[in-house]
């Protein structure tokens, strides 16, 4: 049976006092470990023996010193998920498809680490270099076929290593028929390169097999309340509004930019018309739909408009 929490019963306010240390939660016993047990299957289907080991952290990475995975608290457990979305409107990874989709991603970093393949020639003159300093932004070109598209917000542009691992990401996906949807993209090179080093280093022993855990949720002493205050500061946002969800949704996906950027780029259009004075007139119906178009229309002039700002790493 899933363990019980204290903590689980307690309003926000106190809930958002405690130290990310003391909510004590792990990967056993919960949905995340079925998730991980398929990444093994698909990573076995695939000639792959390796068995990334995985933890509860802060956030999703993987460290480059150690073949594992860091996961998400808030994902461990249904109140600490409610939570995550009240204070930051998404949560990342909180669908099983979702959590596939990062899952398949990090283990792209793990397979990078545990055989060292940024020392490749061939990688570097397919991906780059990996000692590229990392950006705090970076700024997507989403025309570009040079790159797959995994993870929102054209991820893979964002470092070699990211380029590297969202690629991965798509070679292992199931059922991704990748050769026919990258058909004449140069990612295709990517892609086929892939396919061929993961079929060679199946035969390989791996050079990095140390197993330990990088920021474990138990030596993290920070409150939920300062966790929240450097996450939404770090996505430049306020507190989040209660705007209509289905719309927020609607053109999350459609352009494939987290809801909480758009509760931003919402904020700068009120702003405007109050300064404006401008006022909508037709049926409710009609404004909603109107209104969609133009929220869609105003995110992706931020993606692509010469004007528009940095987007940050993820």
């Amino acid at each position: 049976m899933p363990r019980r929490f204290a903590w689980a019963s307690l309003p926000d306010d106190r809930l958002l006092k405690l130290r990310l240390k003391d909510f004590k939660v792990t990967v056993e016993g919960t949905w995340l470990k079925r998730c991980l047990q398929d990444l093994y299957g698909e990573l076995e289907a695939r000639g792959l023996r390796i068995k990334p080991h995985a933890w509860i952290s802060n956030e999703w990475f993987s460290p480059d010193d150690t073949p594992g995975i860091a996961i998400p608290f808030y994902l461990a457990h249904p109140r600490l998920m409610r939570l995550e979305r009240k204070m930051v409107i998404d949560v990342e990874g909180g669908t099983v498809p979702e959590c596939m989709r990062i899952l398949r991603h990090e283990a792209g970093h793990v397979v990078q680490v545990a055989y060292q393949l940024q020392r490749r020639r061939r990688w570097q003159e397919l991906f780059g270099r990996s000692s590229t300093r990392y950006p705090s932004h970076y700024r997507p070109n989403p025309a570009s076929r040079r790159h797959v598209y995994h993870l929102p917000l054209w991820y893979a542009q964002s470092h070699p290593d990211e380029d590297f691992a969202e690629t991965f990401a798509v070679w292992l996906t199931p059922r991704s028929n990748w050769r026919k949807r990258y058909a004449r993209w140069p990612a295709l090179k990517k892609l086929q390169y892939v396919d061929e080093l993961m079929a060679e280093i199946a035969k390989q022993k791996p050079v990095v097999t140390r197993r330990f855990k990088v920021e474990p949720l138990s030596r993290l002493t920070q409150t939920l309340a300062e966790h929240y205050k450097k996450k939404q500061a770090h996505y430049a946002i306020n507190h989040p509004k209660t705007y209509d969800a289905k719309i927020m949704q609607i053109v999350s996906k459609w352009t494939g930019e987290y809801q909480l950027t758009l509760d931003a780029i919402f904020d700068d259009m009120v702003n405007r018309c109050r300064r404006l004075r401008l006022r909508a007139v037709g049926s409710e119906r009609r404004l909603r739909m109107e209104f969609i178009v133009l929220l869609t229309a105003k995110t992706v002039d931020s993606l692509y408009g010469p004007s528009r700002r940095q987007w940050l790493a993820l």
